[in-house]
Order: structure tokens, then C-alpha cells, then sequence
């Protein structure tokens, strides 16, 4: 047997009783031959991997599947740059824009079809979503469940309303049980993000296996990163916070395992919208759950950096950053479909710089999520806004749009610096705006950061020298070419932090066989600040195209302009 194999069958009996674990093994193994899976070559990051995040209808063209519309719009924009594309949930469903699926096993008709995604996956790597902790109310697995028919009668978790649930965490303001007219009489189901999104019962195998088949089948179709959504919340134990439990983490480590027997170059990265030192735990022991996880603290810490001019805080946070294991790595990004978390900096933030960037996200024209805590009072979940727009307020960036730019594009160049793999929201691609009238269409928060573009509209735009799209189009492209090239940007290469100046955020990467070195400088102030670093070598240049540092023998020496980033290399 091999050590995935046991790994396997041991999880089973941690998680479901010894008596069970041989049987469910062999299971496993048949639904391994049953997928279809074909070898595929070891997927090596590099700093060549960069992953763009998209919805499936991001961007329309008139007649033509949107699938087919995002891949021709990546293609010709960043085609060169880019070598990843995550397409948030293109199964069918019916809420929260994917994330309740009805389906796990279809494309949905509106956005294409299998053939539409594997064209995709022939231009670019691709990462599906793995939405596991709940499904829609009309999915086939509930309306079965409603009817009372078996098993799926267990698929579910159903509670006496009167139960004490008060110790569970919450990520949402909505009650957490729904009640459900069934065959059996009104069930009260667990709902952890909406009543349209019923919560799985992990705690059944039959369940389990039905969704590692849905894993496997979606590296049959080509997934070469999987991501695990809210994977943080999928056992529940009465009496407990039903988030991070150790069952929760062996799932993490099943799946791990399942994919090291059928398909090991499919990497998983886990999405938990966490604290810190809790979304880390999902790296494991480095080898037995996720190979990446979102590194949650970094665009709330980034805002802060912006919104005061300090880099204090993120400095401080940065300098703890480790990786577990010599091939685990963050997945770094500044925004998402959701918005800014605002979780992932407490204990980071003290509660009034929280509530700084809350005043700044509502003042900038956003809007903001909240949760209920254990008390019954409710607290800031995340702010909804733009990157762009959460960065500069909006009449700054009408009178100022180059400066506006600037800073935009040195917060997203703080990004790419960071030890890990890039995941860039399209509309940060962009430079979008908030999309207030789709808040008022549809009255979700969330949709001020959704919206969709024209294709042709787009592509005129970024061609437009004096209008934010060209402008940070042309500039993001040049960060990343410059990002793809260097292996000191490598994702398991090393990183340390320098302490330079309060406005000035700096950092040296070193390429995983030490024979490349970067020292990146941000000045997110809006005053020109001069650096000096202690430095015995020469011949030192800006990969980004600044002017070359002054080397007196013992130290270098420029002066970076307002909003300026530097990545300096030795020749």
C-alpha cells in the first residue's frame, strides 16, 4: 500500500470509525479508476505563475459564450503575462453569483460549455472552485433531501431550533438554521451563509465520497489548482465554534491525500477568510493538506499602509511571515469578488484603525458587510469596494487620475513582491470603478466589485492613453513582465524584510538556489523619501526601470519619488 494509500485509510478511521475505513478505502480507489484521470507532468511553480481571477461573464460579447469571450479578452491582453486563469463557479446555481450551486458536475448554459473551459484550459492553467461546505436549496441532493428520499436524508444538518448554538462562529448577520417544509414535517437545516445555502453533513462518508468524486472529476477536466471555498467551516460539532475543527482539517488532509494517489501535480489552496495565525494552520505539517492558502492579512494591511502613508504595521506583520515546509507558499492578492476582509486584520490592526478603513471604504463610495458575533452584537465582515477606488477617493482620483494610478499600481507592485504566488481580480486588471448602480440592482453589497464589461468597449479603453483602464493596463503589464523574469520573485524562494524608512516598505527576495537577489522599495507617501541600505556590492539597477541607486562602496542611496516602487537588482 502506498503512503497516500494509508494516508488515506487512516483519515477514514479518524474521521468515520476503523470499521469503516477498509471499505471506504477501496471506494476511493474505485472512484480513482473510475475518473478518467490521465498523468499529467509535476506542476512546478516558478515565478512565472501568475493566476487572474475572473467570473466566467466578466466580460460579454454580443453571441458569443462568455467562456470563449474571457479567453480571447486574457489572450489578447495578457496573454503573455498571465499563465493562469481562476473561473469562479461556472456550475449552474441560484444565489450569492455562483457560489450556491445546483450542479457540481455542469457548466452552466449561460456561460458556455466542458468544451468552452477545456479550450480555455489548453491557452492558460486554470483553477476550479471546489464549493463544498453547502449547496443550493434546488440542488438534485436537497430536493431528494426534502422528500425524504435516502440517503440524502443525511446529506444535511438538521437542529432543534431550541439548541444552544451561541458558541458558533458566525460570518454572517442571517439566522443560522432555515426552516424547511419536508416529507418528515418542518426540518430546521444549518445554514451557514444564506438560507439558499444549505450546509453539507461531512459527517456522513456516503456524503464524503460524493464529493471527493466531484474532486476528481474536476481534475478529469483539467483543474490544475484546486479551491477549497470556506473549507473552514464544513464540520460541525454542537457545542463547539464549528470552524477549524480537527475533522475539518483531516478532510483538508483526505482530499490532499485522494489527489496525491490519482493526480499529484494538482495543487490545493485553501480560502479561509480568517485571522492569521488561523488561516496559516491550513498549510498542515507542510505536506499532508493545502500546498497554498490566500493570504487573507494583505490587502486590509495594504489599505492601512495607503490610507495612513506608514508601513509600520505591515512591516511588522511581514517580518513573521514563514512558510511551512519547503513546498508550501501564500497566494497572494490585494482583491476579490467578495471584497477587502476585515476579519484577517484584528490582532493586527488595533479597533480603531478597523474602524479607519471602515469610515474610509463607506467615504470612498462602498459599502460594508457585517457578521454576528458570539454576543448577538454584529462587527464589520469586509468592505465592499474596488481596489482602485479604496485606495484613492474618487474625487482625488477625478482631479489626479496619474497620481491615482500610481499608488494603485505601487500597491498592487507591493503584491507581486510578496514570497508566493499573484492572484489579480480582473477588475484590478482594469482599474475599475465601484459599480454603485449594480448595488442598487440588485441590493448586494458584494456587486459594486461584479461587474461586467463589454468586450469591445474594453479593448477600446486600454488604448486610450489618458483613461485609468490604458493607464493601469500598460503599467500592470510592465510590473508583471518584470515579476516573470526574475527568479528571485520565485514562490519557494526566500524573503526578508528591511526596515528602511516609515514610508517606505522594503524587502529582499533571494531565488530558491541563492544566486539572485532583489531589494524591493515602495514609497507609499505621497513626498519624495531618500533610503539608504548597507551594501558591499555594485553595478546595482531597477528592474521597473528607475534611475540606477548611487553605490558609494559601503552603501546605496536614491530618492524615490511619491507612490514610486523600486526593484533593485545587482548586475
Amino acid at each position: 500500500m502506498s503512503a497516500a494509500s494509508t494516508a488515506v485509510r487512516s483519515l477514514l478511521a479518524s474521521l468515520y470509525g476503523a470499521d469503516r475505513a477498509g471499505a471506504l478505502t477501496a471506494r476511493i480507489q474505485q472512484l480513482i479508476r473510475d475518473s478518467g484521470i490521465s498523468k499529467r507532468p509535476a506542476y512546478g511553480l516558478s515565478q512565472r505563475d501568475v493566476v487572474a481571477i475572473a467570473y466566467g461573464d466578466h466580460v460579454r460579447k454580443e453571441g458569443e459564450p462568455p467562456l470563449v469571450t474571457l479567453r480571447e479578452l486574457l489572450k489578447a491582453t495578457y496573454g503573455e503575462q498571465i499563465n493562469t486563469v481562476h473561473v469562479l463557479p461556472f456550475y449552474p446555481y441560484t444565489s450569492d453569483d455562483g457560489f450556491s450551486v445546483v450542479d457540481y458536475w455542469a457548466v452552466d448554459p449561460k456561460l458556455g460549455t466542458w468544451d468552452d473551459v477545456r479550450a480555455l484550459r489548453a491557452q492558460f492553467r486554470m483553477m476550479f472552485d471546489a464549493v463544498f461546505n453547502h449547496v443550493s436549496v434546488s440542488s438534485a441532493w436537497f430536493q431528494a433531501f426534502l422528500r425524504g428520499e435516502a440517503p440524502y436524508t443525511d446529506y444535511f444538518i438538521t437542529v432543534d431550533p431550541s439548541t444552544d448554538l451561541s458558541l458558533v462562529r458566525r460570518p454572517r448577520t442571517h439566522p443560522l438554521l432555515t426552516p424547511f417544509e419536508t416529507a418528515r414535517g418542518i426540518q430546521h437545516v444549518w445554514t451557514t451563509f444564506s438560507a439558499d445555502q444549505v450546509d453539507v453533513n461531512a459527517a456522513n462518508p456516503d456524503l464524503m465520497l460524493d464529493l471527493l468524486r466531484a474532486l476528481l472529476f474536476y481534475v478529469a477536466q483539467g483543474a490544475d489548482l484546486i479551491r477549497l471555498d470556506a473549507i473552514a467551516y464544513l464540520w460541525k460539532e454542537i457545542g463547539t465554534t464549528c470552524i477549524h475543527l480537527p475533522q475539518t482539517h483531516q478532510v483538508v488532509q483526505l482530499m490532499r491525500a485522494v489527489l496525491d494517489m490519482a493526480a499529484p501535480d494538482v495543487l490545493i489552496v485553501t480560502e479561509t477568510n480568517v485571522p492569521h495565525d488561523e488561516n496559516i494552520s491550513y498549510f498542515g505539517d507542510g505536506t499532508n493538506e493545502a500546498q497554498m492558502v490566500y493570504n487573507f492579512s494583505l490587502p486590509p494591511l495594504l489599505l492601512h499602509t495607503f490610507r495612513t502613508g506608514d508601513t509600520t504595521r505591515l512591516t511588522a506583520w511581514a517580518g513573521t511571515l514563514e512558510r511551512v515546509g519547503g513546498r508550501t507558499t501564500y497566494f497572494n492578492f490585494t482583491a476579490s469578488h467578495d471584497g477587502i476582509g476585515v476579519t484577517p486584520a484584528r490582532g493586527l490592526l488595533t479597533d480603531a484603525e478597523i474602524d479607519a478603513l471602515v469610515a474610509l471604504a463607506t467615504d470612498h463610495g462602498g459599502r460594508v458587510n457585517y457578521k454576528t458575533d458570539s454576543d448577538g452584537s454584529r462587527s464589520p465582515y469586509e468592505l465592499n469596494i474596488t481596489y482602485f477606488d479604496a485606495i484613492t477617493h474618487p474625487d482625488v482620483t477625478a482631479s489626479d487620475p496619474q497620481t491615482a494610478v500610481k499608488r494603485f499600481l505601487c500597491a498592487q507592485a507591493i503584491m507581486l513582491a510578496f514570497v508566493g504566488v499573484p492572484g489579480i481580480y480582473f477588475h484590478s486588471l482594469f482599474g475599475s470603478r465601484n459599480w454603485a448602480e449594480g448595488v442598487e440592482q440588485t441590493g448586494h453589497n458584494r456587486t459594486i466589485n461584479r461587474q461586467k464589461l463589454d468586450y469591445d468597449t474594453l479593448l477600446e479603453d486600454i488604448v486610450r492613453p489618458t483613461l485609468i483602464p490604458s493607464m493601469v493596463y500598460f503599467g500592470y503589464r510592465a510590473l508583471l513582465d518584470a515579476r516573470i523574469a526574475e527568479p528571485a520573485f520565485h514562490p519557494f524562494g526566500g524573503q526578508r524584510v528591511l526596515a528602511v524608512h516609515s514610508s517606505v516598505f522594503a524587502l529582499e527576495r533571494t531565488s530558491p538556489d541563492g544566486m539572485h537577489r532583489v531589494i524591493a522599495l515602495f514609497n507609499v507617501s505621497g513626498e519624495p523619501v531618500a533610503v539608504a541600505l548597507a551594501d558591499s556590492g555594485g553595478g546595482w539597477h531597477d528592474l521597473l526601470g528607475g534611475d540606477a541607486p548611487v553605490h558609494d562602496g559601503a552603501s546605496i542611496r536614491l530618492t524615490l519619488a511619491p507612490y514610486q516602487s523600486a526593484w533593485l537588482k545587482a548586475r
